[in-house]
């Protein structure tokens, strides 16, 4: 089943038509000064429920990649967005889907929370929202 899902994923990603913006990749010493400085800066975690609930980034949204054209429409428009997941692979697919259907200002987290809490050693939040 999620092989049957990614293979629709990356059709997707493979023939959309509109590139309107660009995905940007910041590092997690970034990423932080962002998210402190930008209140609005959406924080989108794509990874499942559990490891979101294993651990996460403060303010992060959980939209697991297996449900996310589906749940497409909770994901702002007008606001910044920064995607993550545990290495950046779900991530940066996600971030380019996005950025090719027009969403105007994409950030894809490098490394993802692996290097934000393992390699920069920054906080992290743990069990249930």
């Amino acid at each position: 089943m999620k092989k049957i899902f990614f293979a629709l994923f990356f059709s997707c990603l493979m023939f959309s038509s509109v590139l309107a913006a660009s995905v940007l990749n910041v590092d997690s010493r970034t990423a932080q000064k962002m998210l402190k400085e930008n209140a609005d800066v959406y924080l989108l975690d794509v990874r499942t429920p559990q490891e979101y609930f294993q651990t996460r980034l403060a303010g992060a949204h959980l939209i697991p990649i297996d449900k996310f054209l589906a749940r497409i429409n909770e994901v702002p428009t007008d606001r910044p967005l920064m995607i993550y997941c545990a290495v950046g692979a779900r991530s940066s697919q996600v971030a380019e889907y996005l950025a090719r259907k027009g969403y105007p200002e994409v950030y894809d987290l490098r490394g993802g929370i692996e290097a934000w809490s393992k390699l920069y050693k920054l906080p992290v939040l743990s069990g249930p929202p």
